[in-house]
């Protein structure tokens, strides 16, 4: 199975207002830009590199006090929250997760940019909230 590095979830109390250090002192261009419905965030893509899939910073800017994000900035503070890997085969992957006794989050959902993904649980990835995406091919 390959699996590459997709982006860094950060948690942030203010999209506006973290978008002028990654984006305007940092100078990294905002690809996406969007409201998730389902999970109550507000997203912005940042990519880390020019070349096609380099990894992305993922600013998180809770919605409504119910969303994760907000409890995660309630609890901790801004910061990163989650790593997220692209594998190629998501289905194969949560599979063999839950047949060793991961403890995945939820089924596969569909979140920023139409990615299907699941979380799974820190105490299942060595204290890292983790995030798998299923891998898109282009054509």
């Amino acid at each position: 199975m390959n699996t590459e590095i997709d982006h860094l979830g950060i948690a942030v109390r203010a999209l506006d207002e973290s978008l002028t250090f990654y984006r305007d002192l940092l100078g990294m261009p905002v690809s996406n830009r969007e409201h998730v419905a389902a999970e109550n965030v507000n997203v912005a893509m940042l990519p880390c590199g020019v070349a096609p899939g380099s990894p992305r910073i993922e600013l998180l800017e809770g919605t409504a006090p119910e969303s994760a994000i907000t409890r995660f900035l309630h609890k901790r503070g801004p910061g990163l929250h989650h790593l997220a890997l692209r594998v190629d085969d998501l289905a194969a992957a949560v599979a063999r997760l839950k047949a060793a006794g991961a403890r995945v989050l939820n089924e596969p959902r569909t979140g920023a940019g139409g990615h299907e993904y699941v979380f799974v649980h820190p105490d299942s990835s060595g204290g890292v909230l983790l995030e798998l995406i299923q891998s898109r091919t282009e054509g």
